[in-house]
């Protein structure tokens, strides 16, 4: 197969696979994914880069649950708060003195609201990765994302797992509403991700289906526990039926990445391909389905899935919980 063949099917089974959702308004948040785009998700997926987090986990409805919300963040002006201008605010006044001119930035926020004035985020990766390398990238998230939106972000190092607290004015400069959605939570863990990436952190944000993976998102208070590493129970089993659809799609769409890989004649792809089959005898889900045409004895395929359960509770320390996902 030439290069060129290999090409056009890595984008077409590629761009099936890891498709980019599409935005709130209906329009694609990205054109076809191109070969060497695949070649690089596909990489990180099968060596299990950790997985970002990017969480809506509220919002505040009238400026005392904003203020209560920044507090906090903020450990009461302990730690600094970083604005959409890149300004630092830190200490109970400045922190006090930003949430006023929130305020009377645009429509005026009353103490209590009918509705969400703002919207509190959490984004996160697992322990090990440096502090300052997730803000950043959060930083460049922000920019990118919420570009006319005012808000403040706060780096927190002292848990588990280093995370950034944002908290976004839900109205922006021109009177738009913030009203995110699923594809817009997707969205934002791809770019974090790729953000992190651009500073040498591994680092992927794929769908469950696409990972093989059985598990419902966290609660609002598992979340919460999870950042402050006070999370110690392990979740209930998922009913499985209504999953398996999305699942078998994205095996159909792995086995022809997979032929890709093995049917060209670069030696990386070709190495590519032996990583994909492994990770996908590895992952319960798949190994299942595989089982009658990918025969391995019972001692080999026990040890590859603890071997894939113990790196998952390692990737997933920073799992996909944007929304549920059939």
């Amino acid at each position: 197969m030439t290069s060129a063949e290999t090409d056009g099917l890595l984008e077409e089974w590629g761009d099936r696979l890891l498709r980019r959702r599409r935005r709130s308004d209906g329009l694609p948040t990205f054109g076809g994914l191109r070969a060497n785009a695949v070649r690089r998700e596909v990489r990180a997926l099968v060596r299990r880069a950790p997985q970002v987090m990017v969480k809506v986990t509220g919002g505040g409805r009238g400026m005392g649950a904003i203020k209560a919300h920044m507090a906090y963040i903020s450990k009461r002006g302990r730690l600094e708060a970083e604005d959409q201008e890149g300004e630092r605010h830190k200490g109970r006044e400045a922190i006090g003195a930003l949430a006023w001119e929130w305020r009377y930035a645009g429509t005026r926020i009353p103490d209590v609201s009918h509705r969400r004035e703002a919207f509190n985020i959490i984004l996160s990766m697992p322990r090990g990765t440096e502090g300052a390398v997730v803000r950043a990238a959060a930083r460049e998230l922000m920019r990118e994302q919420f570009r006319g939106h005012r808000y403040a972000m706060v780096l927190h190092e002292h848990q588990e797992n280093p995370h950034v607290h944002v908290v976004v004015r839900a109205e922006r400069d021109d009177g738009r509403r913030l009203n995110p959605r699923k594809a817009d939570l997707h969205r934002w863990r791809e770019r974090f991700a790729a953000a992190l990436r651009g500073y040498g952190i591994e680092a992927a944000a794929t769908r469950q289906a696409v990972r093989g993976v059985m598990r419902r998102p966290d609660r609002l208070w598992e979340v919460v526990a999870r950042s402050e590493g006070r999370l110690k129970r392990e979740q209930a089993p998922v009913n499985e039926k209504p999953l398996m659809p999305e699942r078998n799609e994205a095996l159909k769409n792995w086995m022809g990445l997979r032929q890709a890989f093995a049917s060209s004649q670069d030696p990386e792809d070709q190495a590519l391909a032996a990583e994909l089959e492994r990770f996908l005898q590895a992952a319960p889900v798949f190994s299942r389905r595989l089982a009658a045409k990918h025969p391995l004895s019972e001692h080999t395929r026990e040890g590859q899935q603890r071997k894939h359960e113990t790196s998952r509770k390692d990737e997933d320390r920073g799992h996909d919980t944007t929304e549920p996902e059939r």
